[in-house]
């Protein structure tokens, strides 16, 4: 059903991600319910202050940044337990989440259902990330890495930031694109999210990610047509 959209060295998707960072961040803050504009988080992802804004959601685009940095640093480290922790360590620091980076130890609701996530079991959690990490190619496995994360609600707060992240060091990793839900569909997205809490089947949310929501650049092609172009004419 899948495969993957784009075929990138590592180097050239992280040149994606770093080309297109603001974006990602102004999408993932919206996606959490931050009501950031683009120019408020270009502001803010250069230093500047932002009049109006809460001093926590400052903080939690401040916090993307560094996570984001985090995980394009270290796209050489295989995705585990201890690095989707580290995450949300990032996402959720400067007290922004309480006990950020460490498994929830009460329940929790998520807006918009009844329905609630079991209690994570640590070992548990270990064993299905090392099971999706066997999943090829690497698009279906980001993607379902991606939609575990969330659904376990493995932190008390930031799980869909992490989850993403997660899913985009598989994605950056293996040079397969960015995984970003666009504005414009993020109810679209939050709707089919629900669903799949509700259902435990992912099979629509997931055609919904693959088929609208994955970014990136084509550079074999690009190369194809510069040398096209610089082909000297017969005439």
């Amino acid at each position: 059903m899948f495969k993957d959209k784009y075929e990138m060295t590592v180097e050239e998707n992280i040149f994606v991600a770093k080309r297109n960072i603001v974006d990602y961040i102004w999408k993932g803050a919206n996606l959490e319910g931050i009501a950031v504009t683009y120019p408020d988080t270009l502001s803010i992802y250069n230093g500047l202050s932002v009049k109006g804004m809460k001093v926590e959601d400052i903080i939690a685009i401040n916090n993307l940044k560094r996570a984001w940095s985090f995980i394009l640093e270290h796209t050489d480290y295989e995705i585990d337990f201890n690095f989707i922790c580290a995450i949300n360590q990032k996402v959720g620091g400067d007290n922004l989440i309480h006990r950020a980076g460490l498994l929830r130890k009460v329940p929790v609701s998520i807006g918009g259902t009844s329905w609630k996530p079991d209690p994570p079991i640590e070992s548990k959690i270990k064993e299905d990330i090392e099971e999706i990490k066997t999943l090829t190619p690497k698009t279906h496995q980001a993607i379902e890495m991606m939609l575990y994360l969330m659904r376990s609600q493995m932190f008390l707060d930031g799980n869909k930031r992490t989850s993403m992240l997660a899913a985009n060091h598989i994605m950056v990793s293996g040079g397969v694109g960015i995984i970003s839900i666009p504005i414009e569909l993020q109810a679209d997205f939050t709707n089919l999210l629900v669903k799949y809490y509700e259902s435990g089947d992912n099979t629509t949310v997931k055609k919904f990610i693959y088929d609208h929501c994955i970014d990136g650049i084509d550079f074999r092609e690009q190369d194809r047509r510069t040398n096209e172009n610089e082909r000297p004419s017969l005439f």
